[in-house]
């Protein structure tokens, strides 16, 4: 028993503490000496580095931001591996995703940057990449196929958190993994996806207004 809280605690540290590295704050002080957090929305997401400073900041941002959920995921898989054993009732994949869990944690109230960071999009989409590629690559699709419609990156995100959970039940019910994984990689995503559509309401409310800012269009004063 005390194997597995070990693992746990260390798996939920180890992706916090990543998750707290901000790329975007990062960037934006070592470019251009200033918080990406006093323009626009406020927020220190992709989106906002985009529309403030360009592409190449907002690539860096996405390099970054998707890179540490990556090594937080692998390394959540690796110490459960490690400590619980890959014959366990839990598989090892469980360990990534509660470090991926700890990672959105540390993104959206980052340590190292008075506790006011980002909406996790991109952390999570890192750990899912890394996680179950083949998820990945279906919410990528919808994310694409309403964004070509609707052009507001916000309205994708959300609709692919909502659909992560549903998604994520069918793959691991497909590969034939045990009940006990199956249900805790379930409940992960579901905490994932409501994280991501908490963080998002404010958007939400624009997009009820129809307010919300479309990409590409000249930027409005952010309500």
């Amino acid at each position: 028993m005390l194997h597995i809280v070990a693992a746990c605690v260390l798996a939920a540290l180890a992706g916090y503490l990543l998750g707290s590295i901000m790329t975007s704050i990062v960037v934006s002080r070592l470019m251009f000496h200033e918080d990406v957090r006093t323009h626009g929305s406020g927020n220190a997401g992709m989106t906002n580095v985009l529309r403030t400073y360009g592409k190449l900041p907002a690539v860096l941002t996405i390099v970054g931001d998707v890179g540490k959920s990556v090594i937080a995921a692998n390394l959540g898989r690796i110490l459960f591996a490690t400590l619980i054993g890959t014959d366990a009732l839990l598989d090892p994949i469980c360990g990534a995703y509660l470090a991926a869990i700890f990672c959105m944690i540390g993104h959206s109230r980052p340590l190292y940057f008075g506790f006011k960071g980002g909406k996790c999009v991109l952390a999570g989409a890192g750990a899912a990449l890394c996680i179950s590629p083949i998820v990945c690559v279906v919410l990528l699709l919808v994310f694409l196929v309403q964004f070509a419609f609707s052009r507001i990156v916000s309205l994708g995100s959300i609709m692919v958190a909502a659909l992560f959970p549903v998604v994520t039940l069918i793959y691991w019910v497909m590969m034939g993994v045990n009940a006990p994984t199956i249900i805790f990689n379930t409940l992960c995503s579901v905490i994932m996806g409501t994280m991501v559509i908490w963080l998002h309401r404010a958007n939400i409310e624009r997009l009820k207004n129809g307010t919300e800012y479309r990409f590409g269009e000249k930027k409005k004063q952010e309500k």
